[in-house]
């Protein structure tokens, strides 16, 4: 996968990422919907990606931490900050790059929480809040992402 190069907003952050896989995914948590507007679309970051300038990070649960640019508020990433074997696996948001390497949506987690209002056409992997939760947290741990 090629090297990818974006920026927040306003340009005060800059970011260098490599594409895991080609692959995309939207998350429809609480969370990601209050953070965004909408869902939060992104790709998994290989290790060794890059950012410069004014980064925030706010701990969103007991598992991950969010990144956003301190002046115009852009998402930036998302980060398993869990030990084991998800740690520090990075899902960068797609937007900050022109066009996100062309790689297609492939998953969709918290399908169960997405708004009634908007859906994408196509067939992908879809997971419940249940099934994404699973992999992070016990069962009862609230709806947080």
């Amino acid at each position: 996968m090629p090297e990818l190069q974006g920026q927040c907003m306003c340009g005060a952050v800059t970011v260098t990422a490599t594409p895991a896989r080609d692959a995309l995914g939207a998350c429809h948590c609480d969370q990601c919907r209050r953070w965004t507007s909408s869902m939060l679309v992104t790709f998994q970051a290989e290790e060794g990606y890059a950012a410069l300038g004014p980064v925030k990070t706010f701990t969103s649960s007991d598992w991950a931490e969010r990144a956003f640019c301190a002046d115009c508020g852009s998402a930036l990433w998302y980060r398993i900050t869990l030990p084991g074997e998800m740690h520090g696996r990075t899902q960068m948001a797609a937007g900050l790059f022109d066009n996100a390497a062309g790689n297609p949506l492939k998953l969709e987690l918290y399908i169960d929480k997405k708004p009634q209002g908007y859906a994408f056409a196509g067939e992908r992997r879809q997971m419940t809040k249940a099934e994404v939760e699973a992999m992070y947290a016990p069962s009862d741990e609230g709806d947080s992402q």
